[in-house]
């Protein structure tokens, strides 16, 4: 086992992998930006570096500080959290090449499943169903173009190879529109993504977002740790996700997970990963694989039973899964909602000093979040302070210990999207469960019009 890991992050998330370390009796050295150095993960750290100033090109994006960072305290691995270099298979092949342990995958399982195209076409191979498309990367012959849309049926989208996180991606709905929103789409991901190289899938209307968390070792053993439905969601980014996902039959979950777990092996995957799906009649489309813990990955933590984040580490040490698919058990319902430092309804950001934080408690409830009283939040990054995620026997019970949770929560000195959460809470539509991904932006224009 590691003695000493390095956190390559910030924020909750920091705070999240120092916590699993801690728990393992391992040393935690983390990394931070001239604007962190107040943040409750620096203080509690065993060793603390500093990278860099604000902007994140110049410290957390900064490669070569932090693996001299790794150097100078002597750890052995680098976790990567989530976000920033996470999923840069040049950084994990550096760190490995600089003698460290990379808390993730191997690089060539990131550069596979982070180009769109070549994910897809490994999914294929592996027998995980995937979205009506293109083969591959779009040719420049527009008579092509025009027949491969014919063939999949408008409405289709548009879709950055090399992109993510709702970025590079145009619906198109007619023939007269397609060529033009090609161009646009590879201009885009050459400025954006350095890779000009796009796809076309046929354009589900109405669909859920579905994904599910994988582990595997390095012994060839892989697992599924159920779903989640990340359907509620603003401009492509999550803002409530669940687990399970209410009203789709476990057959259907048993049937996919295992589809995952399979492919992972297929490809020689390791470590923590997630499969996202559209869902959609009662058929799954692969989308897309992030090669990360996730932001969500609590709910499912609180379903099983299983720290995700330890597992990574124990993996990454070389350590075989200590169960089996057979021994994870599905147990309860649990919710969780993204807590942001901004306006509630407008989105802006409201970064600056927390005045008043009181977290809220009771059975069920967990809150994971970086922020105390007189903390400052910096304006530089994601505006993301926390999560609260509740657990119950029932989905209902769970919702009624999400809005007792809302109710008691505190945060004065910034605003915060603490108001939207607890009118979602007893919208009726998220209450009976199954609402699609276009939901909470028709919800959003409905109440702006009211």
């Amino acid at each position: 086992m590691f003695k000493k890991i390095l956190i390559a992050n910030r924020g909750e998330i920091a705070l999240r992998v120092q916590r699993a370390c801690r728990e393992l009796g391992i040393k935690a050295v983390v990394v931070y930006s001239e604007a962190d150095r107040e943040a409750k993960y620096v203080k509690l750290a065993d060793e603390a570096v500093c990278i860099g100033p604000a902007p994140s090109a110049q410290s957390y994006l900064n490669m070569p500080a932090i693996i001299s960072a790794a150097e100078v305290t002597d750890a052995e691995a680098i976790h990567p959290g989530y976000g920033f270099l996470s999923e840069n298979a040049d950084f994990a092949e550096r760190v490995e090449k600089s003698g460290f342990v990379f808390i993730g995958p191997t690089p060539e399982s990131i550069r596979l499943m982070g180009d769109k195209v070549s994910a897809k076409q490994a999914m294929i191979k592996a027998g995980v169903p995937t979205v009506p498309g293109s083969d591959g990367a779009l040719p420049d012959d527009p008579a092509e173009i025009k027949r491969i849309a014919r063939s999949i049926g408008y409405p289709v989208i548009i879709k950055a190879a090399g992109g993510g996180g709702g970025r590079g991606m145009r619906v198109v709905h007619t023939e007269a529109a397609l060529l033009h929103a090609v161009q646009t789409t590879k201009s885009e991901a050459a400025a954006a993504f350095n890779n000009p190289e796009v796809y076309m899938e046929k354009f589900l209307q109405n669909p859920r977002h579905i994904e599910i968390q994988v582990l595997a070792d390095q012994h060839r053993n892989a697992v599924y740790l159920f779903e989640r439905d990340c359907s509620m969601q603003r401009r492509h980014q999550k803002v409530i996700e669940e687990a399970p996902a209410p009203g789709i039959a476990r057959r259907l979950i048993a049937r996919i997970g295992e589809r995952c777990a399979a492919a992972c092996k297929k490809i020689g995957y390791r470590g923590a990963g997630t499969f996202e799906f559209l869902y959609e009649n009662g058929e799954f489309y692969f989308i897309e694989m992030n090669t990360r813990v996730q932001v969500e990955h609590p709910v499912t933590e609180m379903i099983t039973g299983i720290d995700i984040v330890r597992q990574q580490i124990l993996i990454a040490a070389g350590e075989k899964l200590p169960f089996t698919q057979r021994q994870i058990e599905l147990r309860g319902h649990a919710i969780e909602c993204r807590i942001n430092a901004e306006d509630p309804y407008k989105f802006t950001p409201s970064p600056g000093r927390i005045t008043a934080w009181h977290a809220p408690g009771g059975p069920g409830v967990r809150v994971d979040s970086h922020i105390y009283t007189g903390y400052s939040v910096p304006p530089n990054y994601d505006s993301m302070i926390g999560k609260i995620i509740v657990h119950g026997d029932t989905r209902e019970q769970a919702l009624a210990r999400m809005r007792g949770a809302l109710a008691e929560v505190v945060v004065e000195g910034i605003k915060t999207n603490v108001p939207l959460h607890r009118e979602l809470m007893v919208d009726a539509n998220f209450e009976a469960g199954g609402t699609n991904i276009h939901y909470l932006e028709s919800w959003l224009a409905q109440r702006e019009r009211a």
